[in-house]
Formats: C-alpha cells, sequence, structure tokens
C-alpha cells in the first residue's frame, strides 16, 4: 500500500511567475464562451456555417458537373442538337466559379472572412447556376425522339433542387437562388402550352421547391446545434486546461514545500537529539542520586518526570526524523540475509513484560522452515515492534494478540499480528494510515499515540519493495499484515558434494 499523503494543499494556488499562460488560458475561456453564447446571425457563426459550405461545395464539386455531363450526352443523342453542348458550357462554368471561390473561402482564416460580402459572392455564383438550370427548362427539342420531353426535364430538375439542398443547407438561400428562375419558367412553359401533364409537372416543381427549402434550412439548425456543441466542447477543454494547470501548479508547490520540510527534518537529527541526549542523562543522573541523595524528595520526582518526558519527546523525534527520512528518499537500508522469525520473536520477547501487564496473551504461529530475506534487520525489528505496540495499546485487558509468521501465496514472506481489540471503523482506516492521523478510538484512549507508527511501516514495507495491509471490523479486532516480496527472499544453495568438500579443505591447508 503507498504511503498515504495530505489531499488537503490549497487547489488555488496559482503561479505569478507565469502570467503568460493564466492569461492565454483565461482568454481562451472568455472566447469560449462567447462563442457558446451565440446564435445564428453572430459574425463568427455565419463564418462557420461559410466554412462547412465551402467544405461541402469542395468535396461535393464532381457530383452535380457530372450529372450535367450526363445530361448533355444523353440530349446530344436524342437529337437536341448543338445547344445542349452549350448550355453544359456555361453551366459548368457557373459551377466552377462556385467551387473556385468554396476554395478560396476553405483556405482563408475564419476571422479573416467577412460574412456578409462572401455571403453575396456565394449567392450570386448560386444564381448563375440557377440561370444556367433556367436555359435547360427553355431548351427546345422538335426533332426529339424521346416523348414528353417536358416531364424528363421535370424530372432532371428536381434531382438537381434535391442535391442542391443537401450540399447547399449551410448557406440559408442558396436553394431559392438557384432554382426560383427555372421553377418559374418551367411554371410560365406549363401555363403557356397549357398541357395536363406539363401543368402538373409546373405544380409538383413549384410544390417541391418551399418543400426542398423547408428540408435545407432543417440541415442548418442540425449545423447550428453542432456548432453550438463544438463550442460548448471547447469551453469544456479550455476550463479543464485551466483546473489542470492551476492543480498542477498547487500540487508542484506543495510537494515542493512538503520535499523541503521533509529534508530540513532530515537534516535536523543531530541538532535535534543532542540537547535531548543532554536533558536525559542528567535527569537520570539526579532522579538515580548518581552524585549523592537529595535532600527534597520532590525534586527526585520532577527529575524522573523530566526524563520520562524527554524519553517521549525523544521517540516523537525519531519517528518524525524516520517519516521525514523516508518521504525525502534518504532511508538508507543496511540490507543483509535475515531470518524473520528470529526478528519477530525477539519483538515478542521484548514486549511481553508490557503483554503481561494487561494481561495479553501472545500467541506465536510460526512456520519454522522459512529462508533468509534479504532486507535492512532494523527496519523489520521496528515495523514489528509497531504492530506490535500497537496491538497491545489498543487491546483491552485479558485479550490476546496472534502473531503469524509464514509464506505467502505468491513465494515471498509475511508478519500478521492480529487482536481482538475494538477495531477501527472501515471509513477510518485511511485516516490512520496517514501521518499523524488517529481513529475515534485512539482519540478517546488514554494511551493516545503520535500516529505515526504505521505510517512509518508503510514506508519502509514501500522501500523493500513489499506491501502493507490492514484489515478492521468493529467489535471484531484488527489485523495487521506486512508482507515482503519474492524478491526478498534468499535461495537456498544446494550443498557441496562430498569430493568438492575435501578438495576445499585441502587447499586451506
Amino acid at each position: 500500500m503507498p504511503l498515504q499523503r495530505s489531499n488537503t494543499a490549497d487547489k488555488f494556488i496559482v503561479d505569478r511567475r507565469k502570467p503568460h499562460r493564466n492569461s492565454d488560458v483565461a482568454r481562451a475561456v472568455r472566447k469560449t464562451r462567447d462563442r457558446l453564447s451565440q446564435q445564428a446571425g453572430n459574425p463568427d457563426f455565419d463564418r462557420e456555417l461559410l466554412k462547412l459550405h465551402a467544405r461541402a461545395m469542395t468535396s461535393s464539386a464532381i457530383a452535380i458537373p457530372l450529372l450535367v455531363l450526363a445530361i448533355a450526352a444523353a440530349g446530344w443523342l436524342t437529337g437536341v442538337g448543338n445547344e445542349i453542348g452549350l448550355w453544359a458550357l456555361f453551366t459548368l462554368a457557373c459551377y466552377t466559379i462556385v467551387t473556385f471561390l468554396a476554395r478560396r473561402i476553405e483556405r482563408t482564416e475564419a476571422s479573416d472572412l467577412n460574412p456578409l460580402q462572401t455571403q453575396r459572392e456565394l449567392l450570386i455564383g448560386h444564381f448563375l447556376c440557377g440561370l444556367g438550370w433556367g436555359w435547360f427548362v427553355w431548351l427546345g427539342c422538335s426533332t426529339c425522339q424521346v416523348d414528353q420531353f417536358h416531364v424528363v426535364k421535370a424530372v432532371v430538375l428536381l434531382f438537381a433542387m434535391a442535391a442542391t439542398a443537401v450540399v447547399t443547407s449551410s448557406l440559408r438561400g442558396a436553394l431559392p437562388a438557384t432554382f426560383a428562375v427555372p421553377v418559374a419558367l418551367y411554371a410560365y412553359a406549363g401555363i403557356k402550352l397549357w398541357m395536363p401533364v406539363e401543368a402538373i409537372m409546373a405544380g409538383l416543381l413549384v410544390v417541391s421547391l418551399p418543400f426542398f427549402a423547408y428540408l435545407a434550412r432543417d440541415l442548418n439548425r442540425a449545423s447550428l446545434m453542432l456548432l453550438s456543441f463544438r463550442s460548448e466542447k471547447d469551453a469544456l477543454v479550455a476550463e479543464l486546461e485551466t483546473a489542470k494547470s492551476m492543480s498542477d501548479e498547487a500540487r508542484r508547490r506543495a510537494e515542493d514545500a512538503n520535499l523541503a520540510k521533509s529534508r530540513f527534518l532530515a537534516s535536523m537529527s543531530h541538532e535535534l537529539r543532542t540537547p535531548l541526549n543532554a536533558i536525559l542523562g542528567f535527569s537520570e543522573v539526579m532522579s538515580n542520586e548518581v552524585l549523592g541523595p537529595m535532600s527534597n524528595p520532590t525534586y527526585r520526582d520532577y527529575a524522573h518526570d523530566v526524563h520520562e518526558s524527554g524519553q517521549h519527546l525523544l521517540d516523537l523525534i525519531n519517528e518524525i526524523l524516520d517519516l521525514s527520512r523516508i518521504e525525502a528518499g534518504r532511508y538508507q537500508l543496511n540490507e543483509e540475509p535475515v531470518m524473520l522469525l528470529n526478528i519477530v520473536e525477539d519483538c515478542c520477547h521484548m514486549m511481553e513484560l508490557r503483554a503481561r501487564n494487561k494481561d495479553i496473551r501472545v500467541v506465536q504461529d510460526f512456520e519454522h522452515e522459512l529462508l533468509r530475506l534479504f532486507a535492512d534487520e532494523r527496519a523489520v525489528r521496528q515495523i514489528t515492534l509497531n504492530l506490535l505496540s500497537n496491538a497491545i495499546k489498543f487491546t483491552a485487558t485479558g485479550g490476546e494478540i496472534r502473531v503469524r509468521v509464514g509464506w505467502t501465496a505468491g513465494g515471498g514472506q509475511y508478519i500478521s499480528i492480529k487482536d481482538n481489540g475494538p477495531g477501527i471503523p472501515e471509513d477510518e482506516i485511511p485516516v490512520v494510515l496517514s501521518a499523524f492521523g488517529q481513529g475515534s478510538i485512539a482519540i478517546k484512549s488514554a494511551e493516545q499515540g503520535t500516529g505515526l507508527g504505521l505510517p512509518i511501516v508503510q514506508g519502509l514495507l514501500a522501500i523493500h519493495g513489499g506491501e502493507f495491509q490492514l484489515h478492521s471490523k468493529l467489535r471484531e479486532g484488527t489485523e495487521a499484515i506486512a508482507i515482503f516480496p519474492l524478491s526478498r527472499v534468499m535461495e537456498e544453495l544446494p550443498a557441496l558434494p562430498t569430493a568438492a568438500v575435501a578438495a576445499v579443505a585441502a587447499r586451506r591447508r
């Protein structure tokens, strides 16, 4: 389990040495919020719609010209004559102009576009294309081999209107500008001829034009909604960037401050311990009356209290310095082959007197065939003593503590210390695992600690590549498990053959 760190750092700290970054982020947030609040008709949204229209025109630049060429080829084959070729050239020239305008808009930055002028140029281009379709409507063919030639022209216009409605949906007014003249000419021709079929087709075209215009308007609304969603996404991204920059800066400053604190404490070991050692030594000499009896017994009691207080303060400083060295990465391991079983047994004997004073029974359940660990003996001993001390401290009189040492499923080794004390609420486990953290039971207990024992255990195990687990339930007890990984277990070397042993002994002689 990783070492718990405080997460209460100020998240609103901004590095004043980077004003350019903060101002850029704030400017991006304001810009995207303005875009998010735009409605149709706003110049920025009109620019985006013009860019969408230009992209649609360039991507479909071949579709309608292919339709024109197909119509020209079919008309020439049916005997319309050279006039259909002239019409095709004029219409293709008009669509080429519109495509050229679209490519120019697509290559231009949105901020450099003049929406009104660009929209006017595009509508003029579409109007010229509409003149081409009007010419197609006015074409006649007295020698054609196709019956109902006017019906064929109406069907072609319907196809062209449908394609134009889809392609030009991002530009308002493009469809009426293109097909208002052709539909009016067809209706005029139908009324002039006054043939039932031509009249029906003219009415169909007149009705189809507003219908396709309605569809184009719906597609335009969909494009506006798409732009709105994109603006909202840009706003969220900008705000997340702002929050991230502030959070990163606050985290960096908090980590720097924490590291500076840890380095300071780790380097203050001598300065803090030297005066305490003098206090402990002189108070012990005075309380034991080494230099002679003290006439006033109250002074002797005071000296004893000073010695106990100094010892408690020294233990606290040692724990703080150990934790600071661990956090600062300056804890040096003195690694050597150690027997985990022997260390745990020694620690149990050391804590036996404290357990007897509270009438607590310590049950040892060890697996005796354990290999050596390559670890720091002092650190392993400190881990065991901290866990045993906590178990004895919070176990009621007459309780039981079970100490187990054995193999893990992954091939490592573990120390388990389980008590039948009051337990820890589940929501308080992260608190007791943090530095200086104490649960509600520890606060109410008469034997309050510093709240550094378990964080030190976590840190020492993390340095060894191990893991610490804490399982507890209210009124059922607590189990603390220190796990050492497989990489720390030393393999047992095979015994040398008898001949090899004899050769080694001969060489030594």
